[in-house]
């Protein structure tokens, strides 16, 4: 098998060196999706806007490598402050849907952007096409 890189456009993971995922067989590996806009910058609003552009930002990313939110079988999401947890199941219903992926989440001190307030990876399946 050979390992694949997934982008979108724009590709604001290249000049640090990321691949925004790789698709490995079946597997997709999503790297950290923050709150950040297309032109890299993080959304303003809060944590909610921040968490709903990081999971548009996991969607886009997912598609890229030929899944979706429904295939996630892991997700990691970080937060600067757990204070936010219920906004983040609040985000988790909104976005996940039964049965939903196993998860992990963890306050971290700081993510690379300072106004950075939750960063989302995740691994999913990818789904052959019916009749292949």
């Amino acid at each position: 098998m050979q390992l694949e890189r997934i982008t979108t456009q724009p590709d604001n993971y290249a000049p640090f060196l990321l691949s925004q995922g790789i698709r490995f067989g079946d597997l997709l590996f999503i790297s950290g999706q923050a709150g950040a806009a297309d032109d890299g910058q993080i959304v303003p609003g809060g944590f909610l806007a921040q968490g709903e552009q990081a999971f548009a930002n996991l969607r886009r990313a997912l598609e890229a490598g030929g899944s979706s939110l429904k295939d996630v079988i892991k997700v990691t999401i970080f937060v600067t402050d757990i204070g936010h947890f219920a906004d983040v199941v609040t985000l988790r219903r909104r976005f996940f849907s039964a049965p939903y992926p196993a998860d992990t989440i963890a306050e971290i001190k700081a993510l690379y952007d300072p106004a950075a307030m939750i960063e989302i990876e995740a691994i999913a399946a990818v789904r052959q096409p019916e009749g292949r």
